[in-house]
């Protein structure tokens, strides 16, 4: 999995007049969380974070001013709803060799069988727990002939050595449905619509 690097400096001021000031300078505050320690207040530059957070569940390596280098993963992003900017991160500190829990997207892949039939996605990410530097990006799945009422469960997921499922087995991650047909216009219709 990538690592990034990202320069942070800590932060003392607190509020939403500093949290303004903060994304003026085109920065995003943010909060580092580890286990058992007092969170630890961050500023990160806004654009080194957006382009780390198009990679699922990177891995940050935080130079910290003063306090050498972190490791992390994103735990919760918060985005303005209108605009799309980074208002705020929470980020997880984590170690090599430590089990983390995260959502890892699914990718369908092949083309369902002839007849019009439709795939719903209902978990667009699973659940699984990995160790923080082997996150996979995404677990493919094969939709390959498949036809309603088909479904995927996450136990027919194939996932890459290490990674263990973090949701029941039996959970349905896709499944095929079928097309709803038009309905036919009855007789009364036609001979209405011809008058």
């Amino acid at each position: 999995m990538p690592e990034v690097k990202i320069a942070v400096e800590t932060r003392t001021e607190f509020g939403k007049g500093a949290a303004r000031r903060i994304r003026r300078d085109n920065k995003v505050p943010g909060v580092v969380y580890e286990h058992g320690l007092e969170p630890l207040h961050v500023t990160l530059p806004g654009h080194d974070l957006l382009m780390a957070l198009r990679t699922p569940n990177v891995l940050i390596n935080l130079l910290i001013d003063g306090k050498g280098t972190q490791l992390v993963i994103p735990k919760s992003v918060q985005r303005d709803p209108i605009k799309g900017f980074l208002e705020h991160v929470d980020l997880l500190m984590v170690k090599s060799g430590e089990t983390v829990t995260v959502d890892i997207p699914v990718q369908a892949e092949g083309e369902l069988a002839p007849g019009g039939f439709l795939l719903e996605y209902v978990l667009d990410a699973l659940p699984v727990e990995a160790e923080a530097t082997h996150i996979p990006q995404q677990v493919t799945v094969s939709v390959a002939g498949l036809e309603a009422p088909a479904s995927v469960l996450a136990k027919d997921i194939e996932l890459p050595s290490g990674v263990k499922l973090a949701v029941e087995p039996e959970t349905v991650v896709l499944q095929v449905l079928s097309a709803q047909a038009e309905e036919a216009p009855a007789e009364g219709d036609d001979e209405a619509a011809e008058a």
